[in-house]
């Protein structure tokens, strides 16, 4: 047995040397491919252990990461930043009303949570009756019920409890105009807007109503649903008017996007822009002219409608920018010109509002409030060329210089001689009828 192995290993040997140049390179590619294997070998164990590792050790892990993705999932359902920007319009419209903070708070609370989630519970409905046409569009199709991270019972069962939830703590918590407000909202944008956005132009126009709502309900109810007070309709106004230059430089910019999703924006059904741009314009110069109504209706100082030239000058210029030339980079700058126009607006509004000059009742946060926005008006003052200049002018010569307050004199006698002429036409009228 010895003597057979002996002989074999020799042969085995001979013919190795016999045939180096062969067997030398086979050797060399047997180790590559070996050491190749093992290597693929050493990369699949790692995998296989990181695998079994994600397996076994992060279930925990693993259902917080689920959590998180069904809570993100929820808030793009509710549309979480157009409900961020419904809160900031509604708590505008609540603190402009100057009320007794310190007491209110309650009430403010059940506001801003009830609008917030009636705002919900109409963009839900809004996304479950668009889900075919949100596939169809690029900006959309990550939205949770395209994906599928949301399944349509559940999108349907959150949309119904943040409506019930969100009219009803309006109704318990504030008044019954305010909860009306907020119920017929959820109708207006999830029924008839949703309607109307792949059959009518018109569904912007709707769309603003919406938009104009929640600034209304803060006023509401702040001051126990008071729907016409003028201060209430002209915050509504600024919204509803603020929508149209945003929305159709948006609708403009994606308006390939839209015509995929089928939906009817002025900008899709016109090749040049040509009255997207007039649209937007318009509006712009609507906007422009609120500063001077609140001031001629002793809703704000004339200080409001100074400084309201200057903001409106510039959303003016890009409106007119893209007046001229119709291009995407042109709607861009529309767009985000009226992203920081709004809370600016908005914030002068609140500190030009003369109704932190009317003796309240002693409240803690509104005194303070009131105290600070007074402060600031000094600060403005200190640094205003027309306190310096016009204001100077007027002290010494003893007449009214300032070209705002002038204005509104010259306004209010219009609305006056044209208020008495048509009592005087009426009484005509009766006399006439009578003879």
């Amino acid at each position: 047995m010895t003597t057979m192995l002996s002989s074999g290993f020799a042969k085995k040997f001979m013919l190795r040397q016999r045939n180096a140049s062969q067997i030398i390179p086979y050797s060399r590619g047997s180790r590559f491919l070996s050491d190749s294997t093992r290597t693929s070998s050493a990369t699949m164990s790692l995998r296989d252990n990181a695998n079994a590792s994600t397996e076994t050790l992060p279930d925990a892990d693993r259902r917080t990461g689920s959590e998180a993705s069904k809570t993100a999932a929820y808030l793009d359902l509710a549309k979480a930043r157009l409900s961020a920007l419904v809160v900031t319009t509604t708590a505008a419209g609540f603190v402009a009303a100057g009320g007794p903070l310190s007491d209110q708070a309650a009430l403010a609370g059940c506001c801003i949570v009830g609008t917030a989630l009636c705002s919900s519970s109409a963009a839900a409905f809004n996304q479950i009756f668009e889900i075919d046409r949100d596939s169809k569009m690029k900006r959309t199709q990550k939205r949770p019920l395209v994906v599928n991270t949301l399944s349509v019972q559940e999108a349907t069962t959150a949309a119904a409890v943040w409506g019930i939830s969100g009219t009803s703590i309006l109704a318990l918590g504030t008044d019954p105009v305010t909860a009306s407000l907020g119920l017929a909202n959820i109708g207006l944008y999830a029924g008839i807007y949703t309607y109307m956005k792949p059959r009518s132009i018109y569904n912007t126009w709707v769309g603003a109503v919406v938009g104009a709502i929640p600034p209304v309900m803060g006023w509401t109810a702040a001051t126990g649903g008071s729907l016409l007070d003028l201060d209430a309709m002209l915050l509504g106004t600024t919204l509803y008017l603020w929508q149209m230059p945003h929305f159709f430089a948006l609708s403009y910019m994606h308006r390939v996007d839209y015509k995929r999703g089928g939906f009817a924006m002025l900008p899709v059904l016109e090749s040049d822009g040509e009255r997207t741009s007039h649209v937007i314009l318009r509006y712009a110069a609507y906007l422009s002219a609120v500063p001077f109504v609140a001031t001629a209706c002793d809703v704000t100082s004339n200080m409001f409608a100074l400084e309201g030239i200057a903001l409106n000058s510039y959303a003016l210029y890009v409106a007119n920018n893209f007046r001229q030339e119709r291009t995407n980079a042109n709607a861009r700058k529309v767009f985000l010109t009226s992203l920081w126009y709004l809370p600016t607006w908005l914030v002068l509004f609140l500190i030009h509002s003369k109704v932190w000059d009317e003796e309240k009742d002693r409240d803690v946060i509104r005194d303070q409030l009131s105290a600070f926005i007074h402060a600031v008006r000094e600060q403005g003052k200190q640094a205003c060329i027309h306190e310096h200049v016009v204001a100077k002018n007027s002290s010494a010569s003893g007449e009214e210089g300032c070209p705002v307050a002038l204005s509104k004199k010259i306004t209010k006698g219009v609305i006056v001689d044209a208020a008495a002429s048509t009592v005087q036409t009426v009484q005509g009228a009766g006399i006439n009828k009578e003879i």
